[in-house]
């Protein structure tokens, strides 16, 4: 076959294993291979393996497709639609994904440290056990979005909304999470050691279990929140809103646990000899095998 008829995906060529399978879809159906990565419109373009560092796929249509064991890391993916997509085992480190769209979209053991996510929309995503650490999350849509054990530590979460998010076991320790709105969220055993939550809202959030320990709630909102058993140790509670004493008796505190006028720190609510921690990450499955062919297109 003319090398020219291979489907040009710049970035990616390199890494291309193309065997007979795919030689003789081109050749039943060549019109087939025309979507290509110089097109806005890949649909065709469902499966994606092997490594394409630094690749610039900004606004292309990836609805639907599946990232298997790849290595995209400081890939630009600007504007991108990934709804439905499927991460797995998938390096997106450093990569570019603000405003991009990975609505309903599933990722497992995937890592995204130091990736920038500014104003991307992930609602209602599967993302456990996901490595955001040091990412820009600034004003992403996390609603809805189930992230169990995923790490959060360092990353810039300013404005975020994780709404209605279940976060159980996450680590948030020393996140810039200013203004985000954990409303209705799971937090327990999550770990916010040493972050900043300055108004942020815990409203109706299920914070049992969860270390607090060091970290910043200037202006944070507590109203109707679930602190049993939190770890408010020597925080600074004294400026945030919406704590009532049933929320501080039912949390562990001590002397140095300072809260609004009115407050008492008791040291009630945590049984003899409890220990509150955050919760460990659940270990990420290791990576799939990367399909055989770098691209596979739909029948």
């Amino acid at each position: 076959m003319d090398k020219q008829a291979i489907p040009s995906i710049p970035g990616l060529t390199r890494s291309i294993l193309l065997g007979a399978a795919l030689a003789a879809a081109l050749a039943v159906a060549p019109g087939a291979a025309s979507a290509n990565m110089g097109d806005k419109d890949v649909a065709r373009l469902v499966s994606f393996g092997g490594a394409c560092p630094k690749c610039e796929l900004s606004g292309r249509k990836l609805a639907g497709a599946h990232f298997m064991g790849v290595n995209f890391s400081e890939a630009s993916l600007v504007g991108s639609d990934l709804r439905e997509a499927r991460f797995m085992g998938a390096n997106f480190a450093g990569a570019d994904l603000s405003r991009a769209d990975l609505s309903d979209s599933q990722i497992i053991g995937g890592n995204f440290s130091g990736a920038v996510l500014v104003n991307a929309r992930l609602r209602d995503v599967e993302a456990k056990g996901v490595n955001f650490a040091a990412a820009n999350l600034a004003k992403v849509d996390m609603r809805d979005t189930s992230a169990v054990g995923s790490n959060f530590a360092r990353a810039h979460m300013v404005e975020a909304v994780l709404q209605d998010a279940e976060l159980s076991g996450a680590n948030f320790s020393k996140a810039n999470a200013r203004g985000v709105n954990f409303r209705d969220a799971a937090l327990t055993g999550s770990n916010l050691g040493s972050g900043v939550f300055d108004n942020a809202s815990f409203r109706d959030a299920d914070l049992t279990a969860a270390n607090l320990a060091g970290g910043a709630f200037t202006g944070a909102d507590f109203r109707g929140a679930s602190m049993r058993a939190a770890n408010i140790a020597g925080v600074d509670l004294s400026r945030a809103r919406g704590l009532d004493q049933d929320q501080i008796d039912s949390a562990c505190t001590d002397g140095a646990t300072r809260l609004p006028s009115g407050l008492i720190a008791r040291g009630r609510g945590c049984h003899k000899g409890a220990r509150v921690r955050a919760a460990t990450p659940p270990t990420p499955p290791a990576p799939p095998a990367a399909p055989r062919y770098l691209v596979s297109l739909e029948n």
